[in-house]
């Protein structure tokens, strides 16, 4: 039987990328997928692919740093299936600069979308993951929130507080019956980190510091998020898995 049959699931920035990866593994495995994103179009174009083989899938423009985007999809997920099972906060953003030089915008706009949109999200969506009686929420944080890497001071603070805030709300919301997890990757090869990976030196310098030598895929990601997201985790709630190919383990 499939791991999420029947499972309503929202992921957020799932038109490309690791989420749009999650977003083709959970509907194979029966889910009913909510695809959101910036990127309007490229949210339809994935949903789209997934209706055209008989899975379940609907597309929402959302900027998870804009409250309205968040409270319309809340409403029109409650209308529709008055329930989320699953809840992937996937969106995020990177602005990779000097730290003595970033700008105040800078910083306001990584926090919008790394921090509060997760914030926003979770908040929003807990009384249709209470409405489950089975939830499962899972945060996407990152490596940088554990390691430091020049001109990602400021991301990796982002992703440091989201995995602070993944244990307070493991405990917040257990009473709930709401599982809340973490996943940190680590480099994963996609459109966000495809121009630097490109530098011959960083990437060797990169893959030397990778035990299994060699990046990660969206795929990879994928699997991790769905361990969480089905019952095989039942028993787990405000852990952090890194998917790093051992980048963490070393000195």
């Amino acid at each position: 039987m499939p791991r999420l049959q029947d499972k309503i699931a929202l992921i957020t920035g799932s038109a490309a990328g690791i989420g749009l990866a999650t977003a083709q593994l959970f509907a194979a495995e029966g889910a009913h997928v909510y695809i959101t994103d910036v990127d309007g179009e490229g949210a339809a174009k994935a949903a789209a692919e997934l209706t055209g083989r008989g899975l379940g899938a609907t597309a929402m423009t959302v900027d998870v740093s804009r409250g309205q985007d968040v409270s319309a999809l809340m409403r029109t997920i409650e209308q529709q299936h008055k329930k989320l099972d699953v809840v992937v906060n996937n969106a995020g953003i990177n602005v990779r600069t000097d730290f003595r030089n970033m700008s105040d915008a800078d910083w306001v706009r990584l926090r919008e979308v790394n921090l509060d949109g997760i914030i926003r999200i979770a908040r929003d969506a807990f009384p249709l993951m209470k409405a489950s009686g089975r939830a499962s929420l899972v945060n996407l944080a990152s490596i940088m929130g554990h390691r430091g890497m020049r001109t990602l001071a400021a991301y990796g603070a982002t992703k440091g507080a989201i995995s602070a805030l993944t244990r307070g709300l493991a405990v917040e919301f257990a009473p709930f019956g709401i599982r809340v997890n973490a996943l940190a990757p680590g480099f994963i090869e996609t459109a966000l980190t495809e121009r630097v990976l490109r530098i011959d030196a960083f990437s060797k310098a990169l893959i030397e510091q990778t035990p299994l030598r060699r990046f990660g895929t969206a795929e990879d990601v994928a699997q991790a998020v769905l361990f969480f997201a089905s019952d095989e985790s039942a028993f787990i709630t405000g852990a952090e898995l890194a998917v790093d190919g051992g980048m963490q383990a070393m000195l």
